[in-house]
């Protein structure tokens, strides 16, 4: 038998488990150039009859401006996420999570808020968002950030390309049976008494990273490598024979990334 004290209490938990999971109509879309209810409905996952009794439409004509309710959840974009992150740590295509929020760049921001299409009513962000994406290795959060500080050591000021380039270098070398099969390692290798990577020596590889540097460095996990599986990579200024005899797998603002 439920008491009144204990059925005070359920019904206080019962709400506050509503009040944490997200509606899927909580979200507002504004209507831009080209959409039509059926591309809407295919984007958040719905119907186009969902879509019109949701937003008390009696017609299947929109305008650009137009504001409608969708089955979608709110998400605020936190240090180290990428679009591609988001996408798969929700289950959802790039494609759609770009067409939902019109968002066609490549960067996204620290607080920026995109909306998630098609999240079940009975999911829990909070939970998703606790979810950790396996990358191309294993890692922990302490080898993201050393990736992240090697990579804002090396590149700090270049292009992001060169960014994602000299941490797909680090993880090359992990994949590769000639070198160390851990992030940490293959950073603090030395050979022959010398370091591998000048940051390790000078001590710039304790400076914190840049949210830039650390996105570069989940991309790099997931596996983007412009470079193609190179495994070196040096300053275009270098007088090293040695390296300069490598092949070149790629330039790219002042540095080379050869195999």
């Amino acid at each position: 038998m439920i008491t009144s004290k204990k059925l005070k209490v359920l019904l206080f938990t019962l709400s506050l488990t509503l009040f944490t999971a997200h509606s899927a109509k909580a979200a507002s879309y504004t209507v831009v150039s080209g959409d039509s209810l059926f591309t809407i409905s295919k984007t958040f996952n719905t119907t186009v009859n969902s879509i019109k009794a949701d937003n008390n439409l009696s017609g299947d004509i929109i305008k650009s401006g137009q504001v409608l309710n969708v089955p979608a959840i709110k998400y605020t974009v936190k240090s180290g996420d990428t679009l591609y992150l988001i996408a798969k740590r929700y289950g959802i295509s790039l494609y759609s999570l770009r067409k939902a929020n019109n968002y066609w760049k490549d960067y996204i921001y620290v607080g920026q808020t995109l909306l998630i299409p098609g999240v079940n009513t009975t999911t829990n962000a909070a939970t998703l968002t606790s979810q950790t994406s396996k990358g191309v290795i294993p890692y922990t959060k302490a080898d993201l950030d050393l990736l992240a500080r090697l990579i804002h050591a090396e590149a700090q000021g270049q292009s992001y390309k060169t960014q994602v380039a000299v941490g797909a270098v680090v993880i090359n070398r992990v994949q590769s049976s000639a070198w160390p099969n851990t992030i940490k390692d293959v950073i603090y290798q030395r050979v022959n008494g010398y370091y591998q990577f000048t940051p390790v020596l000078n001590g710039w590889i304790n400076k914190p990273a840049s949210d830039t540097a650390r996105q570069a460095a989940l991309d790099a996990l997931i596996g983007i490598d412009p470079t193609n599986g190179a495994e070196f990579y040096f300053d275009d200024s270098t007088k090293n024979t040695w390296l300069w005899s490598k092949p070149v797998a790629l330039r790219v603002d002042n540095m080379i990334f050869s195999y």
